[in-house]
């Protein structure tokens, strides 16, 4: 009887957000990631959707990193029918459990907004899911060692390890039969301002390869220098630097490059106001898993007292009339929620304002409109003029440029039998797939939504 293992693409296929691939075999039925689509609007409709599989047939979700583009779909898989292990590293699952929790309050308050001041098309608007129902995946998580191989079934095992990027991330390597599966996840990069450099795979039969910066090197920029000269800039115009930030990873890496140039008395002792409930409960992580980040006790705790912590909504506001100069890091990364939109909408129509984007913006997000130069922008239902400066710094990214894509496949020792290019827009998926081809001489293949694909093991 021939043995074989299906893989169903059912997100980050030919976009790069909403990451799950289901492996449906003999013995288990295995969801790489759970993640909520991002981005655009056809993209996030997806979220509303029943999976096209049967739910309740898979037996455990194995995540690679926390963000919520991988983990975010967890409360509707649950009611469709899911009641299994979800499996993570430690860490993982502590940013699991922040992020589903504080996007349940987003999504309640989002809801209740929009019911109140009635900008939207549905009666009511109903929550993503709710604080109850991301409480009860949380229920189901389950601690998994890094670098340890653990049996699920009598032939197949699975191994977490190491892949920078977030704190807790990893790929995943799943041995099927003798056949070994590598599902990339979000791959790091080399001497990382927090994290240790990511591991790399020895060997794969299949490979599932992250190609968000596919297409791309990141720049040669000098991050303390462009952060310094902005600072400048902002006490000369006595305005506000507010930068847009991702709260797991990219805002920690921000306080600490602040409180450095502070420190080597490159910049003044500006006011910084951190304002993201969710950064501060991921500050917390970092601290009971010293062993997962590069800072020390001591660089940790003056970090963190060298900047203002935002507490409340009444604070944000108290931080918005304070006239100093000053610096305003709060979520979200790509401007789609958070506490972010009420600094914008007050202050991105004046020419005062600078917003500095610090990561990748996705196609569809208010980010993105920015990067590429919007004229005005939509807050709660209302549009707003851009008069702010707008800038970026692309090398701040927690991503693997190409050149580390192909640093992180370097070391396998085979030739895989095929690889799919996963988590990335076409662009980038399309000169990944030429670059891998010309240069390995490996099948590549792009896989699209709902693909599902026949592997002989």
């Amino acid at each position: 009887m021939e043995k074989y293992a299906k893989v169903n693409f059912l997100g980050a296929s030919g976009t790069v957000t909403g990451s799950k691939f289901l492996i449906e075999t003999s013995e288990q039925n295995i969801l790489i990631d759970c993640g909520m689509f991002q981005g655009l609007k056809e993209l996030r409709e997806l979220n509303w959707e029943d999976l096209p599989i049967n739910v309740e047939a898979i037996d455990v979700v194995l995540l690679t990193h926390g963000h919520l583009d991988h983990v975010g779909y967890l409360p509707r898989l649950l009611k469709q029918g899911f009641s299994g292990k979800i499996i993570g590293t430690a860490p993982t699952l502590a940013i699991a459990e922040i992020i589903l929790k504080d996007s349940a309050k987003i999504h309640q308050e989002e809801a209740d907004k929009a019911n109140k001041e009635k900008y939207t098309k549905h009666n009511p608007a109903l929550p993503f899911f709710t604080f109850k129902e991301a409480e009860n995946a949380i229920k189901l998580f389950d601690v998994a060692m890094e670098n340890k191989w653990i049996i699920l079934s009598e032939h197949i095992s699975y191994r977490f390890q190491y892949n920078g990027h977030i704190i807790g991330a990893t790929f995943i390597e799943l041995d099927i039969n003798g056949k070994r599966f590598v599902f990339s996840g979000d791959i790091g990069r080399w001497n990382d301002y927090l994290l240790d450099d990511p591991k790399t795979p020895q060997w794969a039969d299949f490979l599932f390869i992250e190609s968000t910066y596919g297409n791309k090197l990141h720049p040669e920029e000098d991050v303390e220098e462009v952060l310094a000269n902005l600072i400048k800039e902002t006490i000369y115009k006595k305005g506000n630097l507010i930068i847009p930030s991702f709260a797991v990873e990219r805002l920690q890496t921000l306080m600490y490059i602040l409180w450095k140039l502070y420190k080597k008395n490159k910049i003044p002792n500006i006011p910084i106001f951190i304002d993201s409930p969710m950064g501060n409960n991921v500050l917390e992580v970092f601290k009971r898993f010293p062993k997962w980040h590069k800072l020390s006790d001591a660089d940790y705790n003056a970090m963190c007292n060298h900047v203002n912590i935002v507490q409340s909504y009444k604070e944000t506001w108290e931080t918005i009339d304070d006239k100093r100069p000053k610096i305003v890091i709060a979520g979200s990364g790509m401007v789609t929620g958070g506490r972010v939109l009420t600094y914008l909408q007050q202050l991105i129509d004046e020419s005062s304002t600078t917003v500095l984007l610090v990561g990748f913006q996705a196609e569809g997000t208010r980010g993105r409109q920015l990067l590429e130069g919007a004229h005005e922008i939509k807050f709660f239902g209302k549009y707003y003029p851009v008069k702010a400066t707008i800038k970026s710094i692309e090398s701040l990214s927690a991503h693997a440029d190409q050149d580390d894509l192909f640093k992180w496949m370097s070391n396998i020792k085979n030739i895989p039998e095929k690889v799919y290019l996963i988590h990335g827009e076409p662009n980038a998926l399309d000169a990944f797939r030429v670059k891998i081809k010309d240069t390995l001489n490996w099948y590549v293949t792009i896989p699209k939504l709902t693909d599902v694909e026949k592997l002989m093991i």
